[in-house]
């Protein structure tokens, strides 16, 4: 399951983007269990701080998958291996959500489609953009219709672009940031997001990356995220460079991304300076897309 990153600037809770950066998990009947739900966890060290039984939110997203379903589930053991830093804003909860989905119709002998699976995970999640991205893989733009169903349109990201991932060591509960942003908008910024968003959206579709520096703007989530992420309002004032086509905020943060397509290392260590002048130390990855999506495997 493929970690995402979202927004990508004006596309608040609509873009999502696939990113090769893993979460993993095995699950396997346990009759004779005494508790439903017992979960062993790798990967980083902030791992072994989640729940280990049925309050573990892969687990609740397979019982929700399960009631939705109408089918009830065995006694379970998850092994988990994630390399989603949490609550970084790069869709860790979308990728459990997405999983235990998944998982909760394959253990309860449910062939869940691929669409109630994202419905699903968009009322458990909240907003479709990270959920889409981890189930299809690739860069996607979401919307939920009226009466609670997700549609998405899947583009093919290219190969040469990467993307740069600068993870502040600090982190910030989707909540909180979200409590952050203003209850109404201008009709100016609004327009201003259209805008980039339809532009962002017409660089991938074009082949037109030159365009991605402009679409990259917004007005209506990160500018009020600042005050939560030191070093964010510096990241995003950077000049162009080589290799640099854009940056934004990664979902609600604090993590910062930018879209290159080359001196990525040069790139990253400018973005970093961003936390380091405050005293913050960050962790940098350079990643490719993950064009794939949710993969299972026996």
């Amino acid at each position: 399951m493929p970690a995402s990153t979202s927004n990508l600037g004006p596309g608040f809770d609509c873009f999502g983007l696939a990113l090769k950066l893993y979460l993993t998990v095995r699950a396997t009947v346990a009759p004779d269990a005494a508790e439903q739900c017992r979960v062993t966890t790798t990967g980083s060290k902030e791992n072994e701080a989640l729940p280990r039984n049925a309050v573990n939110l892969i687990y609740r997203a397979m019982s929700f998958a399960a009631q939705r379903e109408g089918a009830t589930l065995p006694p379970v053991e998850l092994l988990v291996h994630n390399e989603i830093p949490l609550a970084s804003g790069l869709g860790s909860s979308a990728a459990a959500i997405v999983a235990g989905i998944k998982l909760g119709g394959l253990i309860s002998g449910n062939q869940i489609s691929d669409q109630s699976i994202q419905n699903y995970a968009t009322q458990f999640e909240g907003h479709p953009d990270n959920v889409a991205a981890s189930l299809y893989g690739g860069f996607l733009a979401s919307s939920v219709c009226s009466d609670g169903t997700v549609i998405s349109a899947k583009f093919q990201w290219p190969a040469e672009i990467r993307v740069v991932v600068v993870s502040p060591h600090s982190q910030l509960p989707t909540h909180v940031a979200r409590a952050a942003l203003q209850r109404t908008v201008t009709r100016q910024d609004a327009v201003h997001n259209l805008q980039r968003t339809a532009l962002f959206t017409a660089a991938v579709a074009q082949q037109r990356y030159e365009l991605f520096w402009e679409a990259m703007h917004d007005r209506l989530h990160q500018p009020q995220r600042e005050s939560l992420v030191p070093g964010l309002a510096e990241a995003l004032a950077l000049p162009r460079m080589p290799g640099l086509l854009g940056l934004a905020l990664s979902g609600a943060g604090p993590s910062i991304v930018a879209l290159v397509d080359g001196n990525e290392e040069a790139i990253a260590a400018r973005i970093a300076s961003c936390f380091q002048v405050r005293r913050i130390e960050s962790t940098v990855r350079i990643l490719d897309v993950d064009n794939e999506g949710c993969q299972v495997t026996s």
